[in-house]
């Protein structure tokens, strides 16, 4: 009887480690895509740009670098939009300008493996009076 209780013990920590293992190589597999200036997904940076309001009181003045890491899902729509930087109110305002965004990629200029990648692109705001 004791030794099918350290069987079935060592049976779940056996289990148990092969989960761990299996979902540490399924979160690898999700790399970082870098969007320079001639990417084809310039066009998202030209949005931001357009819908960016510099005017707000809240911004820190001077120049603000922030980093915004989105993904495209199936449909071409942006999704889980994360923004981090030198102002939080810049950051937030990133991240809201491209949540709410109409825009839709173009998924004829993707391949399947950048769908479940994740997009960083630099964003740096120059905020003045």
């Amino acid at each position: 009887m004791k030794n099918k209780i350290q069987i079935l013990i060592a049976s779940f920590f056996i289990c148990g480690l092969v989960t761990i293992v299996n979902t540490a190589k399924a979160q690898q597999t999700i790399e970082e895509i870098q969007i320079n200036k001639n990417a084809a997904l310039d066009e998202i940076r030209e949005l931001l740009i357009y819908n960016f309001d510099p005017t707000n009181p809240d911004f820190k003045e001077g120049i603000v670098d922030s980093e915004v890491k989105f993904e495209i899902n199936e449909k071409g729509k942006i999704v889980n939009v994360h923004s981090k930087g030198d102002c939080k109110n810049v950051s937030k305002e990133i991240e809201s300008i491209l949540s709410h965004l109409q825009y839709k990629v173009n998924s004829k200029k993707l391949s399947k493996d950048m769908l479940a990648s994740i997009y960083v692109m630099p964003v740096r705001v120059h905020i003045t009076e």
